[in-house]
């Protein structure tokens, strides 16, 4: 855990069956607890994450408002974290070593509040889902292609894919990262949350490899993705059509903006 001196973390808790009283019931749930002798009002941002050893990552899902901590509220969290069934199955790498799991969470103390957060939510996208077919997969030769812009959510993304990996990949997996457009450019103190799939589909229908981002963008960092999405061994196997093509879909759930404006 991440803290500021201005703030003692008392504690993380986890409903591994989820916190029915907060409406997180088929969910883990997750909240951090401060020292309830704070004497001052703080502000924080929450990560909450858990380690997924089949992937050797974190996946971590960050609170979408600024929680305000005090003497009378010592406690914020997320009560639908990570849906159960998800977390149970012992495929999905969350639980190993005999029942081992590992959670976590930052606390980012944020300056002292000197501007009004607004933030807008679009769940009803009018166009949700990108299609790109890669072709002649296995003779491409460059290190790193890009997807034509596409609009969601009211920005242009782009979808860029490393054939034979990137730099973390050691030229065994396919490497996929989903970023703003370069004439889409954040203001300073503006952030996008987006919240999808990025999906390797099957030409034959039935098994498509699927992975979910849940991430904000920001001018310091205008995208993210795996270096890891799928070895190059399956998508060989399994993922080209008979035209050596590979077909990608991006679908977005979520788009929100956040802005500020100064306190007066």
């Amino acid at each position: 855990m991440q803290y500021c001196c201005l703030i003692q973390i008392r504690r993380l808790i986890v409903y591994p069956n989820g916190n029915g009283k907060d409406d997180g019931s088929g969910f883990i749930s997750m909240y951090v607890e401060i020292d309830s002798k704070i004497t001052t009002e703080v502000f924080a941002e929450l990560r909450f994450f858990v380690y997924n050893k089949k992937e050797n990552k974190y996946f971590t899902i960050q609170d979408l408002e600024v929680r305000r901590f005090n003497a009378l509220k010592t406690v914020w969290g997320l009560q639908q974290f990570l849906p159960l069934d998800t977390f149970n199955d012992l495929k999905n790498g969350y639980i190993f070593e005999g029942g081992h799991c590992e959670f976590g969470v930052d606390v980012i103390v944020a300056s002292p509040l000197t501007n009004w957060e607004i933030l807008s939510f679009d769940e009803k996208l009018s166009n949700p889902k990108f299609s790109w077919a890669v072709k002649k997969l296995s003779d491409l030769k460059e290190h790193v292609y890009t997807s034509d812009s596409f609009s969601m959510g009211g920005r242009q993304w782009v979808l860029k894919m490393y054939p034979k990996g990137d730099s973390g990949s050691d030229g065994k997996w396919l490497s996929f990262y989903l970023f703003l457009a370069a004439g889409d450019t954040l203001k300073a103190d503006e952030k996008v949350f987006r919240q999808g799939h990025i999906r390797v589909l099957d030409p034959l229908g039935s098994n498509h490899i699927e992975l979910k981002t849940n991430r904000w963008v920001e001018r310091s960092n205008t995208g993210w993705g795996w270096d890891q999405f799928l070895s190059l061994a399956e998508l060989r196997k399994s993922y080209l059509d008979k035209k050596d093509t590979l077909n990608v879909e991006v679908e977005f759930e979520v788009v929100s903006a956040t802005k500020y404006s100064t306190i007066i």
